[in-house]
């Protein structure tokens, strides 16, 4: 990834110096003609796509915004609505489904294989397909206003920063910034740099790391059980954290140097006390999304308990299958699902199991509780997002409490990887618990200058140090 990297560093921080010396109303352009080149990169023929849900969302949303009547403007809605869907549907999951039938029919003895469309997935789809969404009902819904520059639509969809992985920002948040001016701002730019690059660590020298021991238990589940499968399952947790967060702030200080604010798309997930809590702090863009647009429309929790307890089930499992067209995600938005409706039938069982083990509700020990109760269902649940099949899946649960005294999860990889592994996950522990009161690439903002840079020079030569060479490293979200 590092190779990839530093060309994209040097043509960013060159692009950034256009970016600020050209006159504002052009600017637009130059990040569009940026985020165009920026998907094509990947496979050129898929810009289509792009370019026809631009057109689609912009016309609807224009003619939304000029009926008055609200039966004719419901047939726009419901066109962008099933274009959307229906692009979704054929990239992602035709053959998931087709497949699912074809097993159906074999299990009634029925031998009838159905086609299947040998396609690459677009990368982003699932991303930039719900940010049209997003913006089609709130113009019909009157939350947003209608955006007539073709181009600053476009450039909405397409914001190179946020194309791939998000997160999935709403149209009032984001169009506006669009238009306005953006002169340098010296502190802005700091601050948008070093969370890149504090994004960057958290890719390179945690994730990618932690993916070798992870790829390699969970590769070869046949010849592991007991702890090496907990320390996979336990540094996977820690992996898709650091690697999806890591896009996150890479895509957010690359905004923020431009003069853009994304929206927050994690806040120390893994301190949470709850598995409420815990989805107001995980991909927030996602899980407001799908509590504006399909939660509160089923009816939230305003109708009877067990509709409501319906309509939390349905929103993770659709949820689930949003991550991929596999019947590991559907299951794992279901299990979350389970969680949220056992908690709120329960009174959150947490809560009372840690009040009656410390009744200092205000203790730490009593939070502690709550959250290693929390984290221990959600480490497990993660099993099914990253095992290849559910058989797979329930094999890794079943041997994971197999203790095998002769596999101590040493042997999986050197002592030393495994050293640093748990020493990186113990500073971003460290990190995460400080950010409480003040993010660290803030914190490092207010130092002297010395010590900033010494922090600057020593972290860039520690990822180039720490970079895993000869593996193709992604970013686990690009596949969604």
């Amino acid at each position: 990834m590092i190779f990839h990297s530093l060309p994209f560093a040097v043509f960013f921080l060159i692009t950034i110096g256009i970016y600020y010396s050209i006159p504002q109303r052009f600017r637009w352009i130059m990040v569009l003609g940026a985020s165009y080149y920026f998907y094509m990169c990947w496979k050129p023929e898929y810009i289509f796509l792009l370019f026809g849900s631009t057109l689609v969302n912009y016309l609807t949303g224009l003619r939304m915004s000029v009926i008055s009547e609200p039966r004719k403007r419901k047939h726009y809605l419901w066109f962008s609505i099933f274009f959307n869907l229906g692009m979704l549907f054929f990239f992602k999951y035709f053959n998931f489904l087709s497949n699912t039938v074809t097993e159906l029919f074999r299990a009634c003895n029925i031998f009838h294989d159905l086609p299947l469309f040998h396609v690459l997935l677009p990368i982003g789809i699932s991303f930039y397909t719900f940010q049209a969404l997003a913006y089609s009902i709130d113009v019909y819904k009157g939350h947003t206003r209608a955006e007539r520059h073709l181009g600053i639509f476009a450039l909405f969809l397409a914001f190179w920063p946020q194309l791939l992985a998000g997160p999935i920002n709403r149209a009032h948040l984001l169009m506006p910034q669009l238009r306005k001016e953006h002169p340098f701002h010296y502190q802005r730019v700091t601050d948008g740099l070093r969370l890149m690059l504090w994004g960057l660590i958290k890719k390179v020298m945690i994730a990618d790391h932690l993916a070798v021991y992870v790829n390699r238990v969970y590769n070869h589940i046949d010849d592991y059980q007991g702890i090496p499968l907990m320390i996979a399952t336990v540094f996977y947790t820690v992996q898709i954290y650091c690697d999806f967060s890591g896009y996150t702030d890479m895509a957010r200080g690359a905004a923020r140097v431009m003069g853009y604010d994304l929206m927050e798309n994690f806040n120390r997930p893994y301190f949470s006390k709850s598995f409420r809590e815990f989805w107001q702090r995980w991909h927030i863009s996602l899980s407001t999304w799908f509590r504006d647009y399909l939660y509160i429309p089923l009816g939230g929790n305003r109708v009877a308990e067990w509709r409501w307890h319906g309509n939390l089930f349905i929103t993770f499992v659709l949820s689930g299958l949003w991550h991929g067209a596999n019947w590991t995600f559907v299951i794992w938005g279901a299990l979350h699902g389970c969680f949220l409706i056992l908690e709120n039938m329960t009174g959150n069982f947490q809560k009372r199991l840690a009040d009656i083990l410390f009744p200092d509700t205000a203790s730490k020990w009593n939070h502690a509780v709550q959250t290693g109760i929390t984290m221990s269902m959600v480490c497990l649940a993660w099993v099914f997002f990253r095992a290849d099949s559910i058989t797979d899946a329930f094999s890794i649960l079943r041997k994971m409490f197999l203790i095998d005294p002769g596999q101590t999860g040493i042997d999986v990889v050197d002592g030393y990887s495994l050293l640093f592994m748990i020493f990186m996950i113990l500073m971003l522990f460290v990190v995460e618990l400080s950010e409480g009161k003040e993010k660290i690439h803030k914190a490092v903002g207010r130092l002297s200058l010395p010590v900033r840079w010494a922090i600057y020079t020593g972290f860039f030569w520690a990822v180039l140090i720490m970079s895993i060479f000869g593996v193709k490293q992604e970013f686990i979200y690009f596949q969604f």
